[in-house]
């Protein structure tokens, strides 16, 4: 989705401290990737459906969105010829900004945040912000960051009112869409158990095979890969939020050995667990 992701592996190129726009044309992707940043888009034009969370999340034009992207995510639905912008926020920029703790924390622990009301104006300018980073000097770059900020600001208080409950939308049908996205949501129930490919499949009443053939359709990746990126993401929020001891964030998360978790640590962000909370504390 993104020039700073090799989306055919699933990881992110760039810095985890970098803040990036860009605008392209949205697609599928060919499998669930993850990157450690707080992510928002705005679709211009069209809909499009994430599977995110172990739920499918549905994408309105002009509505803003917001979700945690440290948690695995594929798009598996998009309408032709979708503009999309995408803005990257690092999560060390997110934790700094004054967001109550309970909002902060929801997004962290997988919430999809959406934008309920949205205005031909707003985005407009939103679509500016595009031409502004790309193109602006350094004054026009920062203007975007800090206007970036306070939509995020104004778009988690919205999200904390108490609100109607939106009218139903769509979902994506089929057997593949089915099990991907109940495996998911166990898996996000159930991540810091002792889980393996057989007993996540009973636990969702379908047979190995089967679960790991619907995950490899929908998601492009196996089960048991799915949930240690799962897993990751987990330990890196608590890192990022607490001061709980690193072996107990470990065992927490479901992690077997102190050599298991230090080396997909090492190599999903090239940093240790310990260098990793430091490098996400706001500056």
């Amino acid at each position: 989705m993104d020039n700073n992701l090799d989306v055919s592996q699933g990881e992110w190129l760039g810095s985890p401290r970098a803040f990036t726009v860009e605008r392209h044309v949205a697609d599928t992707m060919a499998s669930a990737h993850w990157h450690d940043h707080i992510e928002v888009n705005l679709l211009l034009e069209g809909s499009m459906t994430y599977l995110f969370n172990g739920k499918q999340e549905f994408v309105e034009a002009g509505h803003l969105v917001l979700f945690w992207a440290a948690i695995p995510h594929q798009t598996i639905f998009v309408t032709p010829e979708s503009p999309l912008i995408c803005i990257y926020l690092p999560l060390v920029d997110f934790l700094a900004l004054p967001i109550d703790a309970a909002s902060r924390q929801a997004v962290l622990q997988g919430a999809f945040i959406s934008e309920v009301e949205t205005f031909s104006s707003t985005s407009a300018a939103r679509e500016r912000w595009v031409d502004d980073w790309l193109k602006g000097d350094n004054a026009r770059r920062q203007l975007v960051k800090d206007e970036t900020s306070i939509v995020v600001r104004r778009l988690m208080l919205d999200h904390v009112r108490k609100r109607a409950a939106p009218p139903p939308v769509p979902k994506l049908s089929g057997p593949e869409v089915k099990y991907a996205q109940v495996l998911t949501e166990l898996i996000s129930r159930q991540y810091s158990e002792k889980l393996t490919l057989p007993s996540i499949a009973r636990h969702a009443h379908v047979h190995p095979t089967t679960a790991n053939r619907a995950f490899r359709s929908v998601l492009g990746i196996s089960v048991m890969e799915y949930l240690g990126r799962y897993r990751l993401a987990r330990a890196m929020q608590r890192l990022a939020e607490t001061d709980d001891p690193i072996l107990n964030i470990m065992n927490d998360c479901g992690f077997g050995s102190t050599a298991r978790f230090y080396d997909a640590f090492k190599k999903q962000t090239g940093m240790t667990p310990r260098q990793y909370r430091i490098s996400a504390r706001p500056l």
